[in-house]
């Protein structure tokens, strides 16, 4: 029997924990990126004002980092953090080195001098004086890890930097930075799509009290609908990505039918399905998700912020568990 619901309106969302330190944060942050860089022109008008909304909805959490147009978004966000610092909290990242003089410098810098030159300057273009939640961007292994997390815990004692986050880590990673200094978040791609973070950095999480903020939680796009990548503008970066190629795309377009489907049946989206699906796998690993999907308009804010109330059955997790399996392209 098809179960019909009326689409779920917009709400405010539920609180939960960041870390293990009992800091509330809204059950959903947003990812800023593309409102500077990487997919396409943007209404600033517009994407200021879904950060209100955002705001407004119960979303706490806005996700940055310094090479998100090479400093540009987080200097985007500085004029929102400043009206709203009592009830906004950032998160940025250091690592990737990329500058405004060499844009396509993507390779990666943990060295302590770097982190405490990069956190000096993200606190310039935010406006701020302390970073709420300061991730590692991604590691590099021929830097050890308690010299990273050492320069980290240092910007906590000065006051530069409330909490610590990694990204893209393994479990033993996550164990061994924890075990230097606490780690309140772990960001890595999770969704219907991409499921490695499952195998044991999830579990590692849950045991150790990290609270995991999955991006790309909608593939990218790729999740929302299956004809999505027929909108992308000629400059948008996700073109020359391996799972929007002309041989992949096809076949993981067939994948978001099933998606599709779903969602038709509960009188839903997609979007809401797929997000519906994450927190579900949260809760069986007994781990806290806070999803950053991005967006930079009001409506799909409002979409994704109601999904958090979605809660799917076991039959319909059951028939979404198996798209992972059969996605084509790498991830990026």
């Amino acid at each position: 029997m098809t179960n019909i619901q009326t689409p779920l309106a917009p709400h405010s969302l539920a609180q939960v924990r960041l870390g293990s330190d009992g800091l509330l944060i809204g059950a959903q942050g947003l990812g800023c990126m593309g409102m500077s860089e990487f997919y396409g022109a943007t209404d600033e008008a517009e994407a200021r004002a879904t950060l209100d909304r955002a705001l407004d909805r119960g979303v706490t959490l806005f996700d940055t980092a310094d090479m998100y147009g090479v400093g540009e978004n987080e200097v985007f966000l500085a004029p929102f953090l400043k009206a709203n610092r009592g009830r906004a909290l950032v998160a940025t990242k250091f690592g990737y080195a990329r500058t405004p003089e060499r844009p396509d410098d993507w390779s990666i810098d943990n060295r302590p001098d770097y982190i405490r030159a990069a956190v000096d300057r993200s606190l310039a273009r935010l406006g701020i004086e302390t970073i709420d939640l300061y991730y590692m961007h991604r590691r590099n292994r021929d830097v050890p890890l308690a010299d990273s997390i050492g320069a980290m815990a240092e910007l906590v004692a000065a006051g530069k930097v409330r909490r610590l986050g990694l990204c893209e880590v393994d479990g033993d990673e996550l164990r061994q930075a924890h075990a230097i200094h606490p780690i309140a978040a772990l960001q890595s791609e999770w969704s219907l799509f991409s499921r490695d973070i499952e195998d044991a950095a999830a579990p590692v999480a849950a045991e150790l009290g990290v609270t995991v903020t999955p991006f790309s939680p909608l593939g990218r796009g790729l999740l929302t609908r299956r004809d999505f990548a027929a909108s992308l503008s000629a400059d948008d970066a996700r073109r020359h990505f391996p799972r929007f190629s002309p041989e992949n795309l096809q076949a993981n377009a067939r994948l978001v039918e099933t998606v599709e489907r779903v969602a038709a049946e509960r009188g839903v989206t997609p979007a809401q399905t797929a997000l519906a699906w994450l927190y579900a796998k949260g809760r069986t690993l007994g781990v806290t998700v806070v999803p950053l999907p991005g967006t930079r308009r009001r409506a799909r804010l409002d979409e994704n912020v109601a999904a958090a109330s979605l809660v799917l059955s076991a039959a319909e997790e059951a028939t979404l568990d198996t798209l992972a399996e059969a996605v084509r392209g790498v991830r990026v």
